[in-house]
């Protein structure tokens, strides 16, 4: 795997090396060794699956407070999405600021996202199914978000929203939270 940490700092795109022969490939997409030579989480307490069936259906930004802050890793396994974390970590130099991945199934990568960021995709394509790798038990008392469309982030997000939770639509402006 090959690791590139983006400007955020502790969020990396991960890529798979994969081995190619006349089979089709092999790639490892996680490896506990890895992780740990990069200082990120050795340990996955919670996999999920989000399948989408409509092209610019938008889910997120959501995260978890502490004490059940959640680290994640994120990969499109089949579809297409516009996978995006913002920053929520008060300290940081980039606090507020956001960053896009282009996740398919055809290019395998990964997003590893740290805790203290809130995380969303929208659909580029009908019928996309993305995998998580948590590590922390989900903890509904704990669960936040902040709205997609919040001008304190100004997002740009390549599709008309087609399909947002009622939930996600409501959460209140970044700044009244403050």
């Amino acid at each position: 795997m090959i690791f590139s940490e983006i400007f955020l700092k502790g969020a990396f795109v991960i890529d798979l090396e994969p081995v190619v022969d006349e089979r089709g490939l092999f790639a490892r997409s996680w490896c506990k060794r890895e992780f740990q030579q990069n200082s990120l989480p050795d340990e996955f307490v919670q996999c999920n699956i989000s399948f989408n069936q409509k092209k610019g259906t938008l889910r997120g930004m959501h995260f978890q407070q502490a004490p059940y802050a959640e680290e994640k890793l994120v990969r499109c396994t089949k579809g297409f999405i516009y996978d995006v974390i913002i920053d929520l970590r008060p300290e940081s130099d980039t606090f507020l600021k956001w960053y896009a991945v282009e996740l398919s199934e055809k290019n395998r990568k990964s997003l590893f996202i740290p805790s203290g960021f809130a995380h969303g995709f929208q659909t580029l394509v009908d019928n996309s199914e993305v995998f998580y790798q948590m590590s922390e038990f989900y903890h509904p008392e704990s669960g936040r978000g902040v709205r997609w469309n919040d001008p304190a982030f100004g997002i740009d997000w390549p599709e008309d929203t087609q399909n947002v939770s009622k939930k996600d639509q409501e959460y209140p402006d970044f700044q009244d939270q403050l």
